[in-house]
């Protein structure tokens, strides 16, 4: 599957731990990257600065859906999921 143009869900659901070019904190889910640009397009995305976290990430249908709508909720449920484990 190739990713959604426009989509953005990747970069606003899930927290991220490493530091990202404009957030050398990470950042915290739900929380949208600053990188995203009003497209919901990533503006480092195959840069030399792009993370590694991010470059690791891969779209699959049963991440990603049919929509953004849909990439958001998996995403979300994703990351809940994630935090109940480590928790």
């Amino acid at each position: 599957m190739d990713c959604r143009v426009g989509c953005g869900a990747c970069c606003v659901a899930p927290s991220i731990s490493s530091a990202l070019p404009g957030m050398p904190q990470g950042k915290p889910a739900g929380v949208r990257c600053v990188n995203l640009d009003a497209q919901d397009r990533c503006r480092v995305w195959n840069t030399p600065v792009f993370p590694a976290v991010c470059r690791g990430f891969r779209p699959e249908l049963s991440v990603c859906g049919q929509t953004a709508a849909e990439a958001m909720v998996n995403l979300t449920i994703m990351e809940a999921q994630t935090r109940a484990a480590q928790g």
